[in-house]
C-alpha cells in the first residue's frame, strides 16, 4: 500500500513535478489523478481556443471597439426560461463568508454562523503546490466533519451548526505547472474541481449536501458553456446525477456583464445564480480600457457601488437574477472589524451596515463578507427585510432598464490624490510581499485585501501614468519617475508594520515598481508570479 507521502504511480502521460508533504497521497491518487488527465484531454483544446479568444478580444477593445449586448443571443435574453430548480441547502444564502483553503479558516468559517461558505483556491489564496494540495486534504476532513487544529493553547473544532460548503476553484486562466499531461500543464482549475469532486461529491450526497462551487474570471458565456460540459462529463465519470453539480458564477469582468443572462443559459441545469464580484469587476473595467484617453477612474476610495457604471451592473446582475428564478449575492465588502479603537470598529461596522443595507433593499439574496465578526451585522440586514423567508428572488424588479452606455458610464474621473497614489502603492507591495510568501488574503489598512484588490492597485498606476488625464488633483502628472521615487518611501512604510527581516516584501517592490511603470501590461498580476513560487 502507497504511504500518504509517496508519489503514487502515476496515469500514462502524466508527470507530476512536485515533493509530496504528509497525507498528500490520500488526495493524489491514480484514480483521482486518471480522472483529471481524462478532463485535460478533453477539454484543454477548447480553454486553449477560449483564451486565444480573449486575447483577439482585447485586440479588438485596444483598437476602440466597445463592447455590447450580443445580437446573436437575443432570443435567450428574450426568452422566456429559467434554471433548474436549487436544492434545498442553497435557497437560504442571507450571508455568505470567504476565504482560502487554510486549516484554522475552513473551521472559523464554517463555525461563523453564516449561511454559506465558499472556500477559495482562487484570489485569496497563493496557488503554490503545497497550499493548493494541502487545500484538498484541509476539505476532505472537513467534509467528513474530522477537522481539527492545535496552535499552542488553542484548539480548533467544527460546532454543531455549519455554513453549507462552496468551492471556487481556479479561472481558466491558470495553469497547475505541477502537473503534466502529455507534456502540457493541466488548467488549474480542471485539476481542483477534479480532486475535489473525486474525493467529496458522493460524500457530500450522503450527507444531505452536494458539490457546490464559485466560478471565477468568466468572460463570455462560452467559457460557461467549457464548464457546464465539464460537470456534464465528470458526473458521468463520477456517477452522480446531471444536475447535481450547482455553480454560481462571479460577474467579475466587464465583458461578462453583457452576458449575464446567456451565461445562466448555459449553466441552467447546474446553475446556482451570479454574484457581483466588484473588486474584479473594476479591475477588469481598467484593464480593457486601459489605453483609451477618453477612461481614466478616480481613486480607487471613490469607486463605490453608487457611482454610475458600478450601479448599473448591480442592478441589472439583480434583475437578471431574479427573471430566471436564480439567487442575487451582492459582493464582497472589504471592511472588517477594527480591535482596540471602538471609534474606528464602529465606523467600520457602519460601512458594512450601509452595504448590506442597500443590497437587501434593492433586492440581492445575500452578501459576501471576509470575516467573521462581520456575520451579524450583515445578517441583520438581510433578515430586516427577509424576514423567515429565505430569500426575495419574488422581487422582479421591472423598473430597471440598463442600457450598454450605463455599463460604460466610467465616472468619477477625480480626483486622483497624492494619498490614492501611495495607497496604491502600498497596498501592492505589502500585498505581493504577502502572496510571494504564501499568504494570498491579508488585512491591510483596515480592509481585506487579496488579489483582485492588488490588481486595482498596480492597473490604476500604470494607467495614470499612460492616462492625460492621469493628473493629480495638485496639478502634477503621475509619471514612471514619480513611481519610483514613491516606491521605497512606501516599501519602508510597509516593512514598519511587517518587520524588516521580510525578503519578499523587497521582491514586492521590484515587481511592482517593473510592473506599474513598464510599457506591457500583464494580463494577470498571478501569471508572472506564479512562476516565482514553489
Amino acid at each position: 500500500m502507497t504511504k500518504t507521502n509517496e508519489m503514487p504511480a502515476l496515469p500514462a502521460g502524466m508527470q507530476i513535478n512536485a515533493p509530496m508533504e504528509p497525507r498528500f497521497g490520500e488526495i493524489l491518487t491514480r484514480e483521482a489523478l486518471e480522472l483529471v488527465a481524462k478532463l485535460h484531454r478533453a477539454f484543454e483544446p477548447r480553454r486553449r481556443e477560449l483564451l486565444a479568444a480573449r486575447a483577439a478580444r482585447v485586440k479588438r477593445l485596444d483598437a476602440g471597439e466597445r463592447p455590447d449586448f450580443l445580437p446573436e443571443t437575443r432570443k435567450i435574453r428574450e426568452g422566456d426560461w429559467k434554471i433548474a430548480p436549487l436544492p434545498k441547502d442553497l435557497l437560504c444564502r442571507r450571508v455568505e463568508i470567504t476565504g482560502p483553503v487554510e486549516r484554522k479558516m475552513i473551521i472559523n468559517a464554517l463555525n461563523s454562523g453564516a449561511d454559506i461558505y465558499m472556500t477559495d483556491f482562487e484570489d485569496s489564496n497563493t496557488p503554490n503546490w503545497s497550499n493548493q494540495v494541502q487545500g484538498q486534504v484541509n476539505l476532505h476532513d472537513a467534509i467528513r466533519r474530522t477537522i481539527s487544529l492545535e496552535v499552542g493553547e488553542k484548539s480548533y473544532r467544527l460546532g454543531k451548526k455549519l455554513a453549507v460548503l462552496k468551492v471556487r476553484p481556479r479561472g481558466w486562466h491558470l495553469d497547475e505547472k505541477h502537473v503534466l499531461v502529455d507534456g502540457q500543464r493541466v488548467s488549474g482549475g480542471l485539476f481542483d474541481l477534479g480532486l475535489f469532486l473525486f474525493h467529496n461529491a458522493k460524500e457530500l450526497l450522503e450527507r444531505g449536501s452536494g458539490p457546490y462551487f464559485y466560478l471565477p474570471k468568466l468572460e463570455s458565456h462560452l467559457e460557461a458553456r467549457l464548464w457546464n460540459d465539464v460537470f456534464v462529463m465528470v458526473q458521468n465519470e463520477i456517477g452522480i446525477p446531471q444536475g447535481t453539480i450547482k455553480a454560481t458564477v462571479l460577474i467579475e469582468t466587464i465583458l461578462a456583464a453583457f452576458e449575464m443572462d446567456e451565461i445562466l443559459y448555459e449553466l441552467r441545469e447546474h446553475s446556482a445564480g451570479l454574484n457581483a464580484g466588484r473588486w474584479d469587476y473594476i479591475f477588469s473595467c481598467i484593464k480593457k480600457f486601459r489605453l483609451d484617453e477618453n477612461f481614466c477612474l478616480a481613486d480607487r476610495a471613490q469607486i463605490t457601488m453608487q457611482v454610475p457604471f458600478m450601479r448599473a451592473y448591480a442592478l441589472l446582475l439583480l434583475k437578471t437574477c431574479h427573471r430566471r428564478n436564480a439567487p442575487a449575492i451582492g459582493g464582497m465588502s472589504a471592511l472588517i472589524p477594527i480591535k482596540n479603537d471602538p471609534e474606528r470598529n464602529e465606523k467600520a461596522l457602519a460601512g458594512i451596515r450601509d452595504g448590506k443595507a442597500r443590497d437587501a433593499d434593492d433586492g440581492y439574496d445575500g452578501g459576501w463578507i471576509a470575516h467573521p465578526g462581520l456575520v451579524e451585522v450583515t445578517m441583520g440586514e438581510f433578515v430586516r427585510v427577509l424576514g423567515d423567508r429565505p430569500n426575495q428572488i419574488d422581487k422582479q424588479r421591472p423598473d430597471v432598464d440598463v442600457s450598454a452606455a450605463e455599463l460604460l458610464d466610467f465616472r468619477p474621473e477625480a480626483p486622483i490624490t497624492e494619498a490614492g497614489l501611495r495607497n496604491n502603492i502600498n497596498v501592492g507591495i505589502h500585498y505581493l510581499g504577502s502572496w510571494l510568501a504564501g499568504n494570498g488574503c491579508v488585512p491591510i489598512h483596515d480592509l481585506m485585501e487579496d488579489a483582485a484588490t492588488a490588481e486595482i492597485s498596480r492597473s490604476q498606476v500604470w494607467q495614470w501614468i499612460r492616462s492625460p488625464k492621469g493628473v493629480l488633483d495638485d496639478g502634477r502628472k503621475v509619471t514612471p519617475e514619480l513611481v519610483r521615487a514613491m516606491v521605497p518611501q512606501e516599501l519602508a512604510k510597509v516593512k514598519q508594520v511587517v518587520g524588516d527581516d521580510a525578503p519578499t516584501y523587497d521582491q514586492a517592490a521590484v515587481i511592482f515598481e517593473k510592473m506599474s511603470t513598464s510599457a506591457d501590461y500583464a494580463e494577470f498580476l498571478t501569471l508572472p508570479l506564479y512562476e516565482e513560487i514553489e
